[in-house]
């Protein structure tokens, strides 16, 4: 056991001596790079736009490197955290089963005829003594309420409810199921949701802290089985995960993932549930938990495996919606972004996702757009491709990292440079159009991801 400790370490601080060396290799690019087109970089200088632009795009890309650096940094602090933790000695107040409190989990489903059953069942196998289901039929028009209710009948020694009421939203229906819950804690999912049996123990110890109000848990890609969705399981890992822990560090993670989160019955209350006005309803509870002072930590144990957009249409419509239900999340709290003394690490958790969902994706495209006219009108054929490689070298130094410690498929690191070329520039796209229509006002639907059965 000692010995692969020890290989697991030496992987690790593999890859971030590996980081290092690419940060120099880049600097040194960098010299070459530019010392080559000294002259043409001069003339390029002298216009004002372009200048302007070039100016931009190198603050954008310090910022990036900067963030990359500190998720790099914190989410291994917390790694070595949670290490420090399980060897510790100190008194587990919900170590023994007999003091285990009472979860109930709150299962909302919409048309989820497909997966509902395989996301109750996995319920079912969870190891922990003490829990209720509680599954909200949100005015299906499928066959959800029916394949639930055979699903619980099954069930001899737990607790399953499935309720059916007029369709109202997801949030509508978590509230309906938070105001039934008997649990001390809930634990809230999505019914195309399959949890990792230690999902309970795993989350529950978290709440010995009482300022801690929520636990995120850890989401996977469950249908890896197109290019589209072994790059999603790879962005969920590194893009996801990765952020998620080194939040977790500061006990500020700043979106509850929807298929995993558990939560105080108390604390839900306080902030009186879930609102409605948001296409986030999860990015809006967490930021009301936030400014309220609670504490949101992060538990890698806690796996729950999700399908995934396997059509590119579908893909798109879901980060449309993800974009602009953030913004709107933001915009509802957006009086702490100019209160720093008042607002303090909230401040800067609003500022954080406003740069990753509009200014990353807006500089990402305009970078492209620079370097290809630059390309085109000055004959700088280095620099377009050196942008690309200077982001693409990062996604894999990431990449490498997050499958290493989340102990991911290593083939999944290869899925870094179609993420770089071709993918983050599409979803980009997609999330520049969110943001415009969010801005002018434009009306939306939810948008009803259709569900293929791979749970």
């Amino acid at each position: 056991m000692e010995i692969r400790k020890v290989g697991r370490y030496a992987w690790r601080y593999g890859w971030a001596a590996l980081a290092v060396v690419v940060v120099f290799m880049l600097l040194a690019l960098t010299y070459d790079t530019v010392q080559d087109a000294k002259g043409t970089l001069i003339i390029l200088l002298q216009n004002g736009l372009l200048a302007a632009i070039s100016s931009y795009l190198l603050i954008f890309l310090v910022l990036l490197v900067f963030r990359f650096a500190m998720l790099l940094l914190y989410s291994f602090m917390d790694h070595l955290e949670s290490l420090y933790k399980e060897r510790g000695t100190s008194t587990v107040r919900y170590r023994e089963d007999s003091s285990l409190p009472m979860i109930s989990l709150v299962v909302p489903a919409y048309n989820e005829g497909p997966v509902i059953q395989a996301a109750m069942r996995a319920l079912l196998a969870l190891d922990y003594p003490n829990f209720e289901i509680i599954v909200v039929d949100d005015g299906s028009t499928d066959d959800t309420y029916e394949k639930a209710m055979v699903v619980a009948r099954e069930s001899l020694a737990l607790d399953v409810r499935v309720i059916t009421k007029r369709n109202g939203g997801k949030a509508d229906a978590l509230n309906t199921g938070m105001t039934l819950a008997r649990g001390e804690f809930v634990l809230n999912m999505d019914g195309d949701t399959k949890l990792s049996p230690n999902s309970l123990r795993a989350c529950i110890r978290h709440f010995e802290n009482a300022k801690v109000g929520a636990v995120a848990g850890n989401v996977k890609v469950i249908n890896r089985e197109n290019i589209w969705t072994r790059i999603q399981a790879l962005e969920y890992v590194e893009g996801l995960a990765m952020a998620r822990k080194a939040q977790s560090f500061g006990r500020v993670v700043n979106i509850i993932p929807g298929p995993l989160g558990m939560f105080r019955k108390s604390v839900l209350q306080q902030v009186g549930g879930y609102d409605r006005d948001t296409f986030a309803e999860d990015c809006d509870l967490t930021l009301k938990l936030l400014m309220r002072g609670w504490h949101i930590e992060y538990e890698p144990a806690a796996i729950a495996w999700v399908e995934t957009p396997s059509r590119l249409l579908d893909l798109l419509q879901q980060r449309y919606r993800w974009t602009r239900g953030i913004l709107q999340a933001t915009r509802k709290h957006s009086q702490a972004l100019w209160q720093p003394r008042k607002a303090g690490i909230n401040c800067y958790i609003l500022w954080y996702m406003l740069f990753e969902g509009v200014m990353w994706p807006v500089s990402n495209i305009l970078g492209n757009l620079f370097f290809i006219f630059v390309f085109w009108q000055y004959d700088l054929s280095t620099l377009l491709p050196f942008w690309w490689l200077q982001l693409m070298l990062l996604d894999v130094v990431a990449a490498a990292y997050c499958v290493v410690v989340e102990e991911e498929e290593p083939s999944l690191i290869f899925f870094a440079v179609v993420f770089r070329l071709f993918y983050i520039n599409i979803i980009d796209i997609s999330k520049v159009c969110a943001t415009f229509e969010e801005w002018r006002g434009n009306a939306m639907t939810w948008g009803k991801l259709e569900r293929e059965g791979k749970l």
